[in-house]
């Protein structure tokens, strides 16, 4: 087993959080500390476990002290109450984007929302077309899922996506659908719904209290208040998302079966664009390097290798080594990447903002207590250049044996 110590950020929030109701559970236990009269004073209760026996065990081989971790995220998800909806009352049904078939951190504030408007007598119900990743519905707030994953809802379907919400909405009768306003596609499946159904969606919503919602206008300078829509498309941050409560995820099943009817729109598959064309705003996976890249020859081979886009720290583009209109950070450009592999980066505050809307941060560094380190959800601590060479080599070797398998 690789005996790389692996982080939990959630537990780390929680740990920091005195307010969370699990933040007791996460505090570490002391072992010894120094009395008053400046004797060590030691715990005889903060050591061993108790074994099958009820005798106390001392384990002196240091396996516990590296399960902790896995065994703190384990205690997270058993301790959370489960939040049990019998017979809801009404129902709050949610279309996340799920890109790359896992919840996006947009898909999450989506639920947030989605738990405030249901209450304790609702439920939220979440529908997914196609195959998913995603394993911890249970944890984003989800109580009833209903998954599609018949051909005709594969790729960019919006005729037979929309048909089978229709369906949904006289099923169970929503109270309101909620839908995330991205160029993921919940934008433009949010509006035909509405148009499906003849409502009025609240677009851009970004905040729901009192019956009422506001939205972005005037190009997100101004804010529209009306009263809260049926078809809700949300924006980013509308509400937190879920992190107190444990749900049950039933399945639930469409009670009547739709024809396929013919497909005015066909879907030709994702058309092949050039990473270093994309602009950064847009990129979904960003390599960005620092001060810690010494190869630049190496470092454009690994953004190649991996089909990312590159980007880079201030540093790096004062020093010459990367356009300026590469340049992430509140200084340069924010991104919301849903990627983001810092090399070399100590973290910078202008740095760390610029990336705070990024899903998944990695970090490849020499320095442990570095700031990217301590924001990354998965650092790695070494030198960039063997990191990024081995990348390069496992990258390589896997297409190998993708071609030889399908030969």
């Amino acid at each position: 087993m690789s005996d790389i110590i692996r982080r939990d950020p959630r537990a780390e929030w929680i740990a920091r959080n005195r307010l969370h109701p699990l933040h007791a559970s996460l505090q570490p236990v002391l072992n010894s500390w120094l009395g008053p009269n400046g004797l060590l004073r030691k715990n005889p209760h903060a050591v061993g476990f108790i074994g099958p026996n009820g005798i106390k065990r001392i384990d002196r081989s240091g396996a516990q002290q590296l399960g902790a971790g896995k065994r703190a995220s384990q205690a997270i998800v058993e301790q959370l109450p489960l939040h049990v909806v019998t017979e809801p009352a009404f129902y709050i049904c949610v279309v996340p984007d799920l890109p790359g078939g896992r919840l996006s951190s947009h898909d999450r504030d989506l639920f947030g929302l989605a738990r405030q408007l249901a209450g304790s007598s609702g439920a939220v119900l979440a529908v997914v077309f196609g195959e998913h990743k995603e394993t911890s519905f249970e944890l984003a707030g989800v109580d009833r899922l209903l998954q599609l994953t018949d051909v005709q809802y594969q790729g960019y379907a919006p005729q037979q996506q929309v048909a089978a919400l229709a369906a949904l909405e006289q099923q169970v009768q929503p109270r309101h659908w909620l839908l995330p306003d991205s160029r993921s596609g919940g934008g433009e499946l949010g509006r035909r719904l509405a148009a499906k159904l003849g409502e009025r969606p609240a677009t851009r919503v970004w905040q729901v209290a009192d019956n009422q919602c506001i939205g972005r206008a005037g190009a997100g300078r101004e804010d529209l208040l009306r009263p809260l829509a049926r078809v809700i498309l949300a924006a980013v941050e509308c509400a937190e998302p879920v992190s107190d409560t444990r749900h049950e995820v039933l399945p639930l099943q469409l009670a009547v079966s739709l024809l396929s009817a013919p497909a005015r729109i066909q879907d030709l598959g994702a058309v092949a664009v050039d990473p270093a064309a994309i602009a950064m705003a847009e990129a979904e996976f960003i390599l960005s390097g620092g001060n810690g890249v010494q190869d630049w020859d190496l470092f454009h081979r690994a953004a190649v290798a991996l089909g990312a886009t590159e980007g880079a720290s201030r540093v790096a583009v004062d020093d010459g080594f990367m356009p300026r209109d590469r340049q992430v950070g509140a200084s340069g450009i924010w991104v919301t990447a849903r990627v983001y592999l810092a090399v070399g980066i100590s973290g910078a505050i202008q740095h760390l903002q610029g990336i705070g809307a990024c899903d998944k941060v990695l970090a490849i560094n020499l320095d442990p207590s570095c700031d990217m380190v301590k924001r990354a959800d998965l650092a790695v601590i070494g030198d960039g250049a063997a990191i990024l060479q081995a990348l390069i080599e496992r990258i390589a070797a896997h297409r190998e044996g993708a071609v030889r398998d399908a030969a």
